[in-house]
């Protein structure tokens, strides 16, 4: 059995810093930041556990926040495509910036599932 991206990867400050260079793109999106709290701290956080628990880390999303219920969670926000594409883009940013500690098949498989994420969840 392989050992999960999670591990792959370094664990969680992987994560942490592909999700602060993320927050660091929504912050000056004119599209993403208004979807946003004003302090973003627990929006890090929670993409930061989700992302760690989904390639196999700590299980620390669902034990705060219960079952990720990813379409449930983002109804109240219209994501339209033109929201999809600034979000990809911004997370392709951010994963662009952690590249050189990602192999080309694991840059691809996380690329791949944003994208499936980020298609998941237009509702408008």
């Amino acid at each position: 059995m392989s050992e999960p991206l999670f591990d792959q990867v370094g664990g969680d400050a992987f994560f942490v810093q592909l999700i602060d260079a993320f927050y660091n793109h929504v912050e000056r999106d004119a599209t993403l930041r208004p979807l946003y709290p004003e302090d973003l701290s627990a929006s890090r956080r929670h993409l930061t556990n989700f992302l760690v628990q989904y390639w196999g880390g700590p299980g620390t999303y669902q034990q705060e926040r219960g079952h990720p219920r990813l379409r449930m969670r983002h109804v109240p926000f219209r994501i339209t495509a033109e929201v999809r594409d600034a979000w990809l883009t911004a997370m392709t940013a951010a994963l662009e910036s952690v590249r050189e500690q990602l192999s080309d098949e694991q840059f691809e498989e996380l690329r791949a599932y944003f994208v499936m994420a980020a298609n998941q969840l237009i509702n408008a």
